[in-house]
């Protein structure tokens, strides 16, 4: 049977993040701990373990393609192909033993992502998605929840890990909570916008987001129908995801 190259990439992505989230399943009692942008910016030794099982395993089938990983993967590409790696999403909860952590792989080209996928054993969950195929979570076609208005919505957030940035998340923060139903605090960008497009919250708000973050949940949001933004705002980055009525009132309401 004929693969499109977005089926093929799907393929590789679901098989390799399938093994890279039994490799991480199997957690050491100990945890090698450092840390990076600040003290509570943290990798372990599985993160490290997690990214070198995912870059070996693509390119033994793809030799050609570029790499863009969280732990320093950084590859250029051939092909027209890289692969955008977040090797253990969430890694805080993967530290304390709290669900949520996930492997997050995405493929783009020269004109975005093609094909996602987020992996997350602990929620006995994955969801992917092509450019223009849909999106899915465990086998199930996803849509957005649309049209939500501001007082029924339920927001995910998450919070910079640098402190001085945390001011500023909080306004937003307290400028919408007297206004919406509620906030969720999941751990993990990728599982955020995954759950977006899943309709298990009507949008995800967070600032400080890198290019791995967002790749593989960022297309299964979009192919889920839901608009996924970034605005730069006071020398930080802010990713809004939402169902078109509600991302346009959410701009509305905090003046992006």
């Amino acid at each position: 049977m004929f693969m499109s190259e977005n089926q093929q990439l799907l393929d590789l992505a679901l098989r390799v993040g399938k093994k890279a989230a039994e490799l991480l399943s199997a957690r050491p009692d100990i945890l090698e701990v450092s840390t990076k942008s600040s003290d509570v910016d943290i990798v372990t030794q599985m993160d490290k373990a997690s990214e070198a099982l995912i870059v070996s395993s693509i390119l033994a089938e793809r030799p050609d393609d570029g790499m863009i990983g969280e732990e320093g993967a950084d590859r250029k590409s051939t092909s027209g192909i890289t692969w955008v790696i977040d090797p253990l999403d969430g890694t805080v909860n993967y530290f304390y033993g709290i669900p949520g952590w996930n492997v997050s792989i995405a493929a783009k080209d020269k004109d975005g992502v093609v094909a996602g996928v987020v992996v997350s054993p602990t929620l006995n969950s994955t969801w992917w998605a092509t450019r223009g195929g849909g999106a899915f979570h465990n086998g199930k076609k996803l849509t957005c929840n649309d049209p939500v208005e501001l007082n029924r919505t339920m927001l995910a957030t998450g919070f910079a890990y640098e402190s001085e940035k945390r001011a500023l998340q909080l306004q937003f923060i307290n400028t919408l909570l007297p206004q919406i139903r509620d906030i969720r605090r999941v751990g993990a960008a990728a599982v955020d916008l995954s759950f977006v497009g899943a309709g298990n919250v009507d949008a995800y708000f967070e600032s400080g987001l890198n290019e791995w973050d967002v790749a593989a949940g960022g297309l299964i949001a979009q192919e889920a129908g839901a608009i996924v933004s970034q605005h730069q705002i006071g020398g930080q980055n802010f990713t809004l995801a939402a169902g078109p009525h509600l991302h346009q009132i959410l701009k509305n309401t905090l003046g992006l």
